[in-house]
């Protein structure tokens, strides 16, 4: 693997691991030139193409990259680790290709990544959740917080 940063040839694996059912490895690495470290991540390739069906009725390729970088948009300036949102995006993956379906909706696969970023971290899910469901005013966006607000309180409550 050539070193991203010096551009090295060579690095070297300084751990793996495994993870969704052994279809994902995600490796460390360090370079032995300029001794950067950074992570690559191996996937299965998976067989037969997956659509998403935009809102207007498009369709086009699922792609784990656009989830990758919805969340990241989601989690800017926030302390969240880009592997947390790797894992996130694993298993939103993995619920779409368990629908069995040829096609999915947009609209489904928001709800899953609104639903981890929710889990994640509270500002990411409100920033995630003003854009995806559209928020047009204030009293939209203070609704969504007092639900958040709601569940925290059921939560610590039991």
């Amino acid at each position: 693997m050539k070193c991203p940063i010096c551009g090295a040839a060579e690095t070297r694996v300084i751990e793996t691991r495994s993870s969704d059912e052994g279809r994902v490895n995600r490796r460390r690495r360090e370079c032995p030139e300029c001794s950067a470290r950074f992570t690559t991540y191996e996937r299965l390739e998976e067989k037969g193409y997956l659509w998403v069906v935009k809102k207007d009725g498009r369709r086009e390729a699922f792609d784990r990259a656009k989830i990758i970088r919805g969340l990241q948009h989601a989690c800017e300036k926030l302390p969240v680790a880009l592997e947390t949102l790797e894992e996130a995006a694993d298993r939103i993956e993995e619920r779409v290709r368990s629908t069995g379906q040829g096609e999915i909706p947009t609209a489904m696969i928001g709800e899953m990544a609104a639903e981890e970023l929710r889990g994640i971290n509270k500002v990411a899910y409100v920033r995630f959740a003003s854009v995806y469901k559209e928020f047009t005013d204030i009293s939209s966006f203070t609704h969504e917080i007092a639900r958040l607000l709601d569940d925290k309180e059921a939560h610590r409550n039991g």
